[in-house]
Protein backbone atom coordinates (compact mmCIF):
# COMPACT_ATOMS: atom_id res chain seq x y z
CA UNK A 1 0.00 0.00 0.00
CA UNK A 2 1.60 3.66 -0.83
CA UNK A 3 2.39 5.27 2.03
CA UNK A 4 0.84 8.92 2.71
CA UNK A 5 1.85 12.16 1.09
CA UNK A 6 3.06 13.63 5.04
CA UNK A 7 4.31 9.58 6.04
CA UNK A 8 7.82 10.72 6.47
CA UNK A 9 6.73 14.51 7.93
CA UNK A 10 4.78 12.18 10.83
CA UNK A 11 7.71 9.81 11.53
CA UNK A 12 10.26 12.30 12.02
CA UNK A 13 7.98 14.41 14.41
CA UNK A 14 7.37 11.05 16.45
CA UNK A 15 11.47 11.11 16.18
CA UNK A 16 12.13 14.44 17.34
CA UNK A 17 9.73 13.55 20.55
CA UNK A 18 11.93 10.91 21.59
CA UNK A 19 10.17 7.74 20.42
CA UNK A 20 12.19 4.65 18.41
CA UNK A 21 10.51 3.78 15.49
CA UNK A 22 10.28 -0.10 15.64
CA UNK A 23 7.93 -0.85 12.62
CA UNK A 24 7.63 1.01 9.39
CA UNK A 25 4.91 -0.34 8.92
CA UNK A 26 3.50 -2.35 11.53
CA UNK A 27 2.25 -5.56 10.56
CA UNK A 28 -0.67 -7.37 12.25
CA UNK A 29 -2.79 -10.90 11.25
CA UNK A 30 -6.22 -12.00 12.95
CA UNK A 31 -8.22 -13.75 11.58
CA UNK A 32 -6.99 -14.73 7.77
CA UNK A 33 -6.69 -11.01 7.56
CA UNK A 34 -3.35 -9.38 6.90
CA UNK A 35 -3.26 -5.30 8.02
CA UNK A 36 -0.54 -2.58 7.54
CA UNK A 37 -0.91 0.07 10.35
CA UNK A 38 1.41 2.82 9.16
CA UNK A 39 4.17 2.70 12.13
CA UNK A 40 4.83 0.85 14.93
CA UNK A 41 6.72 3.01 17.93
CA UNK A 42 8.21 3.06 21.61
CA UNK A 43 9.66 5.12 24.32
CA UNK A 44 11.28 4.98 27.39
CA UNK A 45 9.38 6.21 30.61
CA UNK A 46 12.36 7.14 32.67
CA UNK A 47 10.09 7.55 35.73
CA UNK A 48 8.89 4.16 35.87
CA UNK A 49 11.15 2.50 33.53
CA UNK A 50 8.47 1.42 31.33
CA UNK A 51 8.20 1.17 27.49
CA UNK A 52 5.32 2.87 26.03
CA UNK A 53 4.23 1.46 22.58
CA UNK A 54 2.04 2.90 20.14
CA UNK A 55 1.03 1.97 16.88
CA UNK A 56 0.05 4.89 14.19
CA UNK A 57 -1.81 5.75 10.93
CA UNK A 58 -0.52 8.67 9.28
CA UNK A 59 -3.44 10.32 7.12
CA UNK A 60 -3.66 13.58 5.30
CA UNK A 61 -7.17 13.75 4.03
CA UNK A 62 -5.21 15.51 0.84
CA UNK A 63 -5.70 12.28 -1.50
CA UNK A 64 -8.78 11.93 -2.87
CA UNK A 65 -11.32 14.23 -3.88
CA UNK A 66 -13.71 13.81 -0.71
CA UNK A 67 -12.39 14.44 2.73
CA UNK A 68 -15.28 12.48 4.30
CA UNK A 69 -14.61 9.68 1.89
CA UNK A 70 -11.39 9.52 3.09
CA UNK A 71 -12.08 10.01 6.75
CA UNK A 72 -14.37 6.78 6.59
CA UNK A 73 -12.09 5.03 5.04
CA UNK A 74 -9.35 6.30 7.99
CA UNK A 75 -12.53 5.46 10.51
CA UNK A 76 -13.01 1.82 9.17
CA UNK A 77 -8.82 0.89 9.32
CA UNK A 78 -8.97 2.63 13.10
CA UNK A 79 -11.96 0.60 14.50
CA UNK A 80 -10.32 -2.73 12.73
CA UNK A 81 -6.99 -2.07 14.18
CA UNK A 82 -7.79 -1.10 17.72
CA UNK A 83 -9.90 -4.21 17.70
CA UNK A 84 -6.99 -6.57 16.60
CA UNK A 85 -4.10 -4.84 18.94
CA UNK A 86 -6.48 -4.91 21.55
CA UNK A 87 -6.14 -9.16 21.03
CA UNK A 88 -2.77 -9.25 19.08
CA UNK A 89 -0.44 -6.37 21.12
CA UNK A 90 -3.03 -4.72 24.20
CA UNK A 91 0.50 -3.05 25.52
CA UNK A 92 0.38 -0.71 22.04
CA UNK A 93 -1.90 2.58 21.31
CA UNK A 94 -3.08 3.76 18.51
CA UNK A 95 -3.20 6.84 17.30
CA UNK A 96 -4.70 8.51 13.86
CA UNK A 97 -1.67 11.20 12.97
CA UNK A 98 -2.97 14.12 11.20
CA UNK A 99 -1.41 17.20 9.87
CA UNK A 100 -2.07 20.22 11.78
CA UNK A 101 -3.89 22.02 9.00
CA UNK A 102 -6.58 19.20 8.84
CA UNK A 103 -6.96 19.36 12.15
CA UNK A 104 -7.71 22.75 11.97
CA UNK A 105 -10.33 22.32 8.85
CA UNK A 106 -12.19 19.25 8.82
CA UNK A 107 -11.38 17.50 11.78
CA UNK A 108 -12.78 21.07 13.86
CA UNK A 109 -16.29 20.77 11.94
CA UNK A 110 -18.96 19.65 14.31
CA UNK A 111 -19.22 16.26 12.50
CA UNK A 112 -16.00 15.25 12.84
CA UNK A 113 -15.74 15.88 16.70
CA UNK A 114 -18.70 14.23 17.48
CA UNK A 115 -17.08 10.87 15.46
CA UNK A 116 -14.09 11.55 17.06
CA UNK A 117 -15.47 11.06 20.57
CA UNK A 118 -18.25 8.58 19.62
CA UNK A 119 -15.56 6.21 18.53
CA UNK A 120 -12.50 6.83 20.79
CA UNK A 121 -9.85 7.85 17.95
CA UNK A 122 -6.74 9.08 19.87
CA UNK A 123 -5.18 12.03 17.50
CA UNK A 124 -1.51 13.14 17.18
CA UNK A 125 -2.24 16.38 15.45
CA UNK A 126 1.45 17.19 13.82
CA UNK A 127 3.00 20.42 11.79
CA UNK A 128 4.24 18.64 8.78
CA UNK A 129 6.59 21.60 7.67
CA UNK A 130 8.31 21.66 10.53
CA UNK A 131 8.36 17.90 11.49
CA UNK A 132 7.05 18.51 15.07
CA UNK A 133 3.90 17.22 17.00
CA UNK A 134 1.91 19.86 18.34
CA UNK A 135 -0.81 18.04 20.02
CA UNK A 136 -1.86 14.65 21.76
CA UNK A 137 -5.46 14.09 21.65
CA UNK A 138 -6.55 11.24 23.87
Amino acid sequence: MAKDLVHQSAKNALIKDNWIITHDPYTISYGGVNMSVDLGAEKLIAATKDNQKIAVEIKSFLEKSSAISEFHTALGQFINYRAVLKRKAPDRTLFLAIPSFTYDTFFSLEFTQLMVTENQLKLIVFEPNQEVITQWIN
